[in-house]
């Protein structure tokens, strides 16, 4: 990867995703003995950067991938990351999000069994 392929990114991400500011981190850089600036995904319409990544892919999909659509497996944002991403990509897209609670089995890493129960994997 080059610095024009995050460029290139950038400008395509344009109108997709939100300007988020970097912030200055005064704990942490105290702590690390160094500057830590910290970059506020957290305040995109998901909740993260996964929609940066997957917009970002789908925007550059073949006319017969895009035909095949897109489905995210997620066990985490991600999923809804991409359901958010192929809206504006021109894309259905599918997501399916695991709840580590209903199905801890597929989950990775493994959920924890609580003491005295039991569960088949």
């Amino acid at each position: 990867m080059t610095l024009d392929d995050v460029r290139s990114a950038r400008e395509g991400l344009a109108g997709v995703v939100r300007p988020t500011p970097l912030e200055y981190s005064r704990a942490l850089s105290d702590r690390v003995g160094g500057p830590v600036h910290l970059k506020c995904e957290n305040l995109q319409r998901a909740g993260s950067f996964k929609i940066r990544g997957a917009y970002t892919r789908m925007a550059r999909l073949t006319p017969e991938e895009q035909a095949r659509g897109v489905v995210a497996a997620s066990a985490g944002n991600h999923a809804q990351g991409v359901a958010l991403a192929a809206q504006p990509a021109g894309h259905r897209g599918d997501g399916v999000h695991a709840d580590r609670g209903a199905h801890p089995e597929a989950c990775w890493p493994p959920v924890p069994t609580a003491p005295g129960s039991s569960r088949s994997a």
